[in-house]
């Protein structure tokens, strides 16, 4: 019988070097974005890659204010995303608001909602700043300390308690229901 616990710093080291990245660029700073990916940061000699599918993404990177229209999309999205994942929230406003900190439909705290394992201050974080964070995740993700995704379902209905509480009970229910027709409307076109 193989212990496969022997195997966890192997798996762990690879999962460090080959992050797959969904990002939410809600504000200002997605313009951070593309630096990272050219000549002078080349997040990719790290193994990350930008994907658009949130079922095949490890790293989810939140770049600027959130509003609660957009954290609905935002739960969904980290909902969607297989286990072990991680967020890395950059720039001040999903932080503390930012220079939104006393706009009404700014939300505060994005780690009320789902956890944060990495976060980045400032308005807004130079590239620099953004590699470091990376960098960040990576040690974290090697010696098991980037744990987000185990407190989300440890702490489950914490997390779900504020986000009915900003949404109401059965946002969920209703958020799908909204897509059902246009889902179906897919499926007819293909038929006709």
């Amino acid at each position: 019988m193989v212990d496969w616990r022997l195997f966890d710093p192997l798996i762990e080291y690879a999962r460090k070097r080959s992050m797959w990245i969904v990002a939410f660029c809600t504000g200002c700073g997605g313009i951070e974005m593309p630096p990272l990916a050219t000549a002078r940061y080349d997040f990719e000699r790290f193994g990350m890659m930008p994907n658009p599918a949130p079922r095949m993404a490890d790293l989810f990177l939140i770049t600027g204010y959130v509003t609660p229209k957009t954290l609905k999309r935002i739960i969904i999205t980290y909902e969607m995303q297989p286990d072990p994942k991680y967020v890395l929230a950059h720039g001040s406003c999903p932080l503390n608001g930012g220079v939104y900190w006393d706009a009404y439909n700014a939300i505060k705290h994005l780690d009320k909602y789902i956890p944060v394992d990495v976060a980045i201050a400032g308005c807004m974080p130079r590239p620099e700043a953004v590699m470091d964070g990376i960098q960040k995740m990576m040690e974290l993700i090697e010696t098991g300390k980037a744990d987000g995704w185990k407190r989300y379902r440890e702490n489950y209905e914490y997390y779900k308690k504020n986000q009915d509480e900003l949404f109401g009970e059965g946002w969920r229910e209703r958020t799908a229901r909204m897509w059902i027709p246009w889902l179906m409307k897919g499926n007819n076109r293909g038929e006709e």
